[in-house]
């Protein structure tokens, strides 16, 4: 049986080990979006999504030896006693030391499970640190509006980005800004610091995902949501709708480009009188310093 000590002790053990995933995972940290046939999660952003990484590797070595276990008995079961083998079934219906162990074995095996299960969903729910910024995302048949909520707020609305957009908005890159999933307004935030999405719905139930930042949650008509996130490397992330919410549901997506503080803050001063031209310049800037990094190597 394994021996869980602290709340603490576990939350470093859960983000070490999240942490040391996401280092092998290894992708991009230009962008990181779905892609063809794929069957694991992306990479993660946050420490967050790095935990809940680690959290479902480490249930499978609980599921897959269960599952294997349980297949060999079946097996057994059906061969060794098949009717024509075994004429006359057994009339046994008690064995102790049997139900000890089916007892028993789940019992030890939840409890595995549940220790870092409930520490990992109070780390989801109780961020280490107070949100610097603060977002306001609504949901709209099929767009989201955002509202930065700062002394001088910024609004602006996010829609999927048609293909005839894509040359003025100087998106012409699909690996980048993929079909169905690039926006014409991405959400910028800084990097490695906190914030906090309030997510609520202007028409009916749709709901706000980023798989990258292990962030989800529903965007009801009437009701705020929070969800935190602290993304810790710089990039271009995608998320989508999760919730079905009419005919163009496959066609709302959530794009969150993720800058360093001086860009974040050169961006939102610019913004503030010109949402396009700031996300142009933005994107410029982005561009010329990847071109500088990928030269460098």
């Amino acid at each position: 049986m394994l021996r869980w000590e602290t709340n603490g002790s576990m939350r470093r053990l859960l983000s070490m080990a999240g942490a040391g995933i996401a280092l092998l995972a290894g992708s991009a940290a230009w962008a990181d979006q779905p892609v063809d046939w794929q069957t694991r999660f992306q990479a993660p952003a946050t420490d967050i999504m790095a935990q809940i990484e680690w959290f479902e590797v480490y249930t499978l070595w609980f599921i897959i030896p269960i599952t294997i276990l349980v297949l060999l008995l079946l097996a057994w079961c059906i061969v060794r006693y098949r009717a024509s083998v075994n004429p006359t079934p057994s009339r046994t219906s008690h064995n102790t030391l049997i139900e000890v162990i089916w007892t028993v074995g789940p019992v030890v095996i939840l409890l595995a499970l549940a220790v870092p299960s409930f520490q990992l969903l109070t780390a989801q729910y109780t961020p280490d640190e107070e949100a610097k910024i603060t977002i306001k995302a609504t949901a709209n048949q099929w767009n989201w509006d955002y509202e930065y909520q700062l002394e001088e707020p910024l609004t602006f609305n996010a829609s999927m980005l048609q293909e005839d957009q894509r040359a003025e908005a100087g998106k012409e890159d699909r690996a980048v800004y993929p079909r169905l999933l690039a926006v014409d307004n991405e959400v910028v935030v800084p990097v490695n610091t906190m914030v906090r999405v309030l997510v609520t719905a202007s028409d009916v139930i749709h709901a706000f995902a980023m798989p990258a930042f292990g962030i989800k949650t529903d965007a009801v008509p009437g009701r705020i949501n929070e969800v935190w996130f602290r993304a810790n490397k710089e990039g271009l992330y995608y998320g989508q709708c999760s919730e079905l919410c009419g005919k163009d549901h496959a066609f709302m997506p959530i794009a969150i480009r993720v800058v360093n503080d001086e860009q974040y803050s050169t961006w939102l001063a610019a913004a503030r009188t010109d949402i396009g031209g700031a996300n142009r310049a933005l994107m410029a800037e982005v561009e010329a310093a990847k071109a500088v990094t990928v030269a460098g190597n």
